[in-house]
């Protein structure tokens, strides 16, 4: 009887030392490949998470290490709650700081870009997509509740957050659900979407002045706009989503220079990646009349206004990929990244291939991994 008492003592010990360690959360690790020496540590990848379902995830690859870690912010964030929030919309890196807009959740994690630890919040309600210029983040936020409607009478603004306060210091009031932004030249170009006012979408880009921080006019493109970039000839690379039927997705070329449209690419696209003179375009377009997802991953150069290929993946392994969501170039290797969003409610996957368009390797990521930045090694901040 003592035995027996003694065995059960020792088990409920040991089940208490384990929900004990259980509160320790260690992300999964995985080795992929063998170490890399170069300028660039690590590759953030931000997954986005299902709506609704407060799911948005970081994950990283080391390439010291060779190894990816998934869901890496609550172990370095063991005070707060586990989950980032809802949708994880952009990734960007400006200093010592590495910002994660969470876009449902109406806020701006802030992390130290080496430790991975919060250092701040920034609260943007729905808030998208982030850039840096002279010491100020700009935050496009479709300003309103998500909620699709043609008559949507909220216009959405840029917020002007200063980096070191993380404070939101000012806004401007742009179009309609406004997505990415680029900035160049002293101005701020923001595609507006109106993605809520199906089938009444907006097609305009605005045009911001930083000096007043006041929109001076809008640039008609096309509907349902989302990307836009500029290269160094001063050419903005713009992205349509179309409208699921009759119009397609494009890719656009607006001189702003000479204040004029250069070329319409019949190229679909969901996602964009600049290095150099070449965009990396991932794609995959929903039809509502064949009922059927079209992928593409295609390579634009951007000096001879060409499209270089329609299949930069030359092996064959294209075909495991299902949902082509985002896409990014290693600035030093030139390895190309691309996410795989599976069907939207589970893991998802990043695969990694070399120049020559060939597989190195593949892992699974969190849900709907899409969003990337690269840290690169510094003497200083």
């Amino acid at each position: 009887m003592r035995n027996t008492c003694i065995f059960f003592l020792m088990a409920a010990l040991m089940l208490a030392g384990c929900r004990k360690e259980e509160l320790i959360y260690v992300p999964e690790q995985v080795e992929l490949a063998q170490p890399e020496y170069t300028s660039v540590e690590r590759m953030f990848v931000l997954c986005e998470g299902n709506m609704g379902t407060n799911k948005a995830t970081l994950d990283y690859y080391d390439y010291n290490e060779g190894r990816y870690y998934r869901d890496a912010f609550p172990h370095f964030n063991p005070g707060t709650v586990r989950e980032m929030g809802d949708v994880g919309n952009d990734l960007g890196i400006y200093g010592s700081k590495l910002y994660a807009v969470i876009n449902c959740s109406n806020k701006i994690d802030v992390l130290n870009k080496h430790t991975l630890k919060k250092v701040g919040q920034v609260d943007i309600p729905n808030c998208r997509f982030i850039k840096f210029h002279e010491g100020y983040a700009y935050v496009t936020s479709y300003a309103g509740p998500v909620e699709i409607n043609p008559d949507y009478t909220q216009r959405g603004y840029v917020a002007k957050v200063d980096t070191t306060t993380l404070q939101v210091v000012d806004r401007c009031l742009v179009g309609f659900q406004p997505d990415e932004l680029e900035i160049v030249n002293n101005k701020i170009y923001v595609a507006n979407s109106g993605g809520y006012m199906v089938p009444n979408y907006e097609n305009t880009i605005s045009v911001i002045d930083l000096n007043t921080f006041t929109e001076e006019r809008r640039i008609p493109i096309a509907i349902n706009l989302k990307s836009v970039c500029c290269d160094k000839r001063g050419i903005l690379w713009i992205t349509s989503r179309g409208d699921y039927y009759d119009t397609s997705s494009r890719l656009y070329a607006y001189d702003i220079i000479h204040d004029r449209m250069v070329k319409e690419f019949d190229c679909r696209v969901s996602s964009l990646w600049m290095d150099g003179d070449s965009i990396y375009v991932a794609a995959v377009e929903w039809s509502y009349i064949t009922a059927q997802n079209t992928k593409s991953f295609a390579i634009i150069n951007t000096a001879t206004m060409q499209q270089v290929t329609s299949q930069f993946i030359t092996d064959g392994t294209d075909a495991d990929i299902t949902i082509p969501y985002g896409v990014a170039v290693h600035p030093i290797t030139k390895d190309i990244y691309v996410t795989d969003a599976k069907d939207y409610v589970s893991p998802g996957r990043l695969y990694c291939f070399g120049p020559d368009g060939k597989k190195k390797w593949d892992v699974r990521t969190g849900d709907i991994p899409g969003h990337f930045a690269f840290l690169g090694k510094e003497t200083s901040e």
